[in-house]
């Protein structure tokens, strides 16, 4: 028998140490357990911000600056790495962090995570509400400007401040910008003795001094309209959705700008067209094809008044007068319009392949129906009228996703697919 680790084919090689990579909370060393404690006391190289590290240096132990490049940083790592590394870094490393860069970069097998709880996650929890669907920001790398513009139709937000843009800055700025329809919540020193959250009105925050370790979060006061943004640069279609009221809790249901594209394209409308806009909630719609036919007319057809009322304080505001709002539920309500020469339909609901039908029957020869939906069931229903009706139909499933910055990482919000239909009714 061979005993021996030639004999047996076995290479000695050598194995890369873990690097230890340990989040620390605003408690410091007293919320660390006591697996970190003793990683941190037996490394041979400690990496960190100087107020993490500082009271951790032993004996022929090395401390290293973190600094502000992770580049660097991992070329560190990669020079060292016979030796015990301990990377020290606020909160959950793993938060749009430290470790989810390294691990990128360097590769997961080289790093054991020990996490604490980030300063947002607990911040979240102070207040009781989930971040999971929330704008996350950091001030320190993102506009003033541009943080207000994506608050403005968020629902629940949660901002890391700095020195120069502090939360009663920011509220102050929110306000400036017509966006007073958020409950702020200013979180300082997490996890700390002096711990303080505070509640408030953005008008009271404004009014507020508060310290710099904070965490400003913001929710959304239900059953208010959207304030949408100035009509600076406003398109002659395809508008974002932050230009249009909306109705809460309801926001979602307006035909999003890249649907409303689509579908106005597909309604070919012209200079002099009559348009019949079936469901038009607030009006996105009406308004953007009105601005398409000027010499000719945009009939809002919607039965909920609140959003009726919007419809009216939409075409106010992008100054169209060629745009009549409508009070009623088809087919009732349009009984007394003028034939269209295009009619679109928001598809919701079990009577949408009626709809689709009656408005069929008023559509001008040669004009054209197009119908949005989310359901498989209605664009079935709807699909087989259409053909059954016009011997052709477009069918189009858009599925598009929207880039979003969430701190230093950049995501896609994928919206519900739609299904745009559209037709042409045949010639007398």
């Amino acid at each position: 028998m061979c005993s021996d680790d030639h004999n047996l084919g076995v290479t000695n090689v050598s194995v890369q140490k873990k690097i230890h990579i340990i989040g620390v909370g605003d408690d410091g060393a007293d919320g660390l357990s006591a697996r970190a404690v003793g990683l941190i006391a037996n490394a041979s190289l400690l990496i960190g911000p100087n107020h993490l590290t500082s009271g951790h240096d032993k004996p022929g132990q090395e401390i290293i600056e973190a600094g502000n490049s992770l580049d660097a940083l991992a070329e560190r790592l990669t020079s060292h790495s016979e030796e015990r590394i301990v990377i020290l870094t606020p909160g959950d490393p793993l938060f749009y962090g430290t470790a989810r860069f390294l691990c990128e970069r360097l590769g997961k097998d080289r790093f054991e995570v020990i996490p604490h709880v980030s300063s947002m996650q607990l911040a979240f929890a102070r207040v009781k509400e989930s971040w999971e669907e929330a704008y996350l920001t950091n001030l320190a790398n993102q506009s003033i400007d541009h943080v207000i513009n994506k608050i403005r139709s968020a629902e629940r937000v949660g901002v890391f401040t700095t020195p120069e843009f502090p939360p009663n800055h920011l509220a102050h700025s929110l306000i400036q910008a017509g966006i007073d329809y958020f409950t702020g919540y200013v979180c300082e020193n997490l996890g700390a003795p002096d711990e303080r959250v505070t509640a408030g009105e953005l008008s009271d925050i404004a009014k507020g001094s508060f310290g710099e370790l904070n965490v400003f979060v913001l929710v959304r006061k239900p059953d208010v309209p959207d304030r949408p943004t100035a009509m600076e640069g406003r398109r002659l279609f395809g508008n974002p959705d932050e230009l249009f009221l909306q109705s809460k809790p309801k926001r979602g249901l307006l035909t999003n700008s890249e649907i409303r594209v689509i579908a106005l394209a597909e309604l070919d409308i012209g200079p002099n067209s009559i348009i019949w806009d079936i469901g038009a909630g607030s009006g996105s719609v009406s308004l953007e094809a009105a601005q398409l036919c000027p010499a000719g007319h945009v009939y809002a057809v919607e039965m909920d008044t609140d959003d009726f009322e919007l419809i009216i304080e939409n075409a106010s505001r992008f100054g169209l007068a060629n745009i009549t709002p409508v009070l009623g539920q088809a087919p009732e309500a349009w009984s007394d319009l003028p034939a269209p020469d295009a009619i679109f339909i928001g598809g919701t609901g079990r009577q949408l392949t009626t709809i689709v039908r009656d408005a069929l029957a008023q559509l001008k020869p040669g004009g054209r129906l197009v119908a949005d939906m989310a359901s498989i069931d209605n664009l079935h229903a709807v699909q087989e009228v259409l053909r059954q009706e016009t011997g052709d139909v477009n069918i189009l499933m858009v599925n598009i996703a929207r880039g979003n910055y969430q701190l230093d990482r950049l995501r896609f919000d994928a919206m519900t697919p739609k299904f745009v239909l559209s037709a042409i009714k045949k010639q007398s």
